[in-house]
């Protein structure tokens, strides 16, 4: 493997699962990336009082902030697979974690720790990309999420000029049909902000009360 491959694979990896101070940095480094997706993902939460909330690949904990920040939800819990980044989103969230009104868990979107029917709302920003289960995870979402609950998984399927077909296909092909063939209702795509030139969408559906 010539080094250019073994540094795009490193950068790769820790996109996926940061780790020690340069995950740290790509964690923030992240945040700022992302704003633009964080702001439109959370306003199509349509967040209601005493809500709980969980985010998968919570990351540094900026979207737990911003959530946070609105004191209307009862809790939110983040989840993620790296340790780098929780202590990061620890740091972000220091306070709200001492009161109760926020929780981090280190563990995979796949098996989630956590109880049948706890949430009203989940959500994920750029994480699906690195899902090694797919329909695993769709059905530990629906187990999750209390009847009438509702989940939003935001993404990017190209940038400027460009369609990332293979993006598009596994919406459409696998993510989409595994909803709906899981019982969520009211599944479908909506088109979101650019940012830095990307295409960002979000897929979202509705557990049957």
């Amino acid at each position: 493997m010539e080094l250019k491959d073994k540094i795009k694979k490193f950068i790769d990896n820790q996109y996926k699962t940061p780790k020690g101070l340069i995950g740290t940095y790509i964690g923030e480094k992240m945040v700022v990336q992302h704003k633009p997706e964080t702001l439109w993902t959370i306003e199509r939460l349509n967040l209601q009082p005493g809500d709980s909330v969980l985010e998968l690949g919570c990351g540094a904990g900026y979207a737990m902030k911003l959530i946070l920040k609105k004191n209307i939800v009862k809790e939110i819990v983040g989840l993620d697979l790296s340790p780098a980044v929780i202590r990061s989103a620890a740091i972000r969230n220091k306070k709200a974690l001492k009161e109760g009104k926020a929780k981090l868990v280190q563990g995979n979107v796949n098996r989630l720790p956590c109880e049948d029917e706890q949430f009203e709302k989940v959500f994920s920003i750029h994480t699906i990309y690195f899902w090694d289960e797919l329909s695993a995870t769709v059905t530990e979402i629906f187990r999750v999420l209390k009847p009438g609950g509702e989940c939003i998984i935001t993404l990017s399927n190209g940038k400027n000029e460009e369609k990332w077909e293979g993006i598009d296909r596994m919406v459409e092909d696998q993510l989409m049909p595994l909803m709906k063939g899981q019982g969520f209702s009211e599944v479908g795509l909506i088109k979101g902000p650019t940012s830095r030139g990307f295409h960002t969408v979000a897929v979202s559906g509705k557990k049957k009360d």
